[in-house]
């Protein structure tokens, strides 16, 4: 099933537009949908003045549009996506897994983003310098481009064509893939599921380990028959960052036993910190 894209300037519509596509998939046809949204470990602000915090906000949307996607399932993005060469990133992975996506880009002028803004709560609200840079650094969606294409442009009071993209994304067929989006064929069907449930306990156990432990420990993790030896305090944002890495390595060079990818990271950890 399809990659849906939301895209669009801050305070454009996406999440309401988003959620629109949601509820009429669920209503008018039978299978699974999913909404990803960003997960910000900062402020929007900061997230946003920051190139690595915002690395890994993107890095998450990735991995999940990644980890959801699948020929049963339709996934709806709802972020900025606002650069051109992310889009080209999540269109291969639409080609890796063998189906059509599209674009929904939400217009509308920067004076009414700008009032929208003003009417959002304090920890929701972009700041003036914030909100001027992503609209400086906008990249628009272009129908020519592949990874554009299909594209929707709503506007503020236009209605959602709902069906039109339903019929676009179900009724083409897939690109197809090439060299550049295959990997080696995955040794078990649950392999995807389970590196990324493995390894995210595994970062979340550390992170409560850290709160007793001391530099030095060897902090035993779920899964693994290593221990991890603490060399000193990791913040969340590279363990983020290793994790991400590992799974892409392991992607390319599946294991035959899911059992064995706890241990397999904690030994890459102990290499990488």
């Amino acid at each position: 099933m399809p990659l849906v894209m939301m895209c669009g300037l801050p305070c454009s519509g996406k999440t309401r537009r988003a959620t629109e596509l949601l509820d009429y998939i669920k209503a008018h046809h039978d299978t699974e949908v999913h909404l990803v949204q960003d997960s910000f470990q900062v402020s929007k602000n900061n997230c946003f003045a920051s190139s690595n915090e915002e690395k890994i906000v993107r890095g998450d949307i990735k991995s999940n549009a990644e980890r959801l996607l699948t020929i049963e399932s339709i996934v709806i993005l709802d972020s900025l996506n606002y650069i051109k060469g992310f889009r080209y990133e999540l269109f291969c992975i639409s080609k890796h897994v063998k189906t059509p996506h599209c674009v929904i880009v939400c217009e509308a002028p920067v004076e009414t983003i700008q009032e929208w803004n003003k009417t959002r709560g304090a920890e929701e609200k972009y700041s003036d310098e914030i909100l001027k840079a992503l609209v400086m650094r906008f990249e628009a969606p272009d129908s020519r481009n592949r990874w554009d294409c299909p594209l929707f442009t709503i506007y503020p009071d236009d209605p959602l064509p709902s069906q039109q993209i339903l019929d676009a994304l179900l009724k083409r067929k897939p690109p197809p893939p090439n060299q550049s989006t295959q990997s080696q064929p995955l040794s078990a069907t649950d392999f995807l599921h389970e590196l990324d449930r493995k390894t995210q306990s595994i970062v979340t156990s550390i992170v409560e380990a850290q709160r007793t432990a001391v530099p030095g420990d060897m902090v035993t993790l779920p899964g693994a028959s290593e221990k991890f030896c603490l060399p000193r305090s990791i913040p969340m944002a590279e363990l983020r960052r290793i994790r991400r890495q590992f799974i892409a390595y392991t992607k390319l060079h599946p294991v035959e036993d899911n059992a064995r990818i706890p241990t397999l990271f904690v030994q890459y950890l102990n290499k990488t910190i």
